[in-house]
């Protein structure tokens, strides 16, 4: 959901000193390690940055691995 928030509020144009800045550096310092990992595999492509899709892939994975293990 937190990935989710970051990408939309990347389209939002951030004024520095905003309540909106201060909450959109609170969301990137942390989704932005995860979505690291991420980018240093897939680099963004003509100004895209596809790290979000596979990051909220791979997390939907290990959802169902796990609830495929417990149950």
């Amino acid at each position: 959901m937190l990935i989710i928030a970051r990408v939309i509020l990347s389209w939002v144009p951030v004024r520095q000193g905003g309540l909106l800045y201060d909450i959109v550096a609170v969301l990137d310092s942390v989704t932005g390690p995860y979505l690291n990992l991420f980018r240093r595999i897939i680099p963004p492509m003509g100004g895209v940055d596809f790290s979000p899709v596979i990051a909220l892939l791979a997390l939907n994975l290990a959802e169902r691995l796990v609830f495929n293990i417990i149950l």
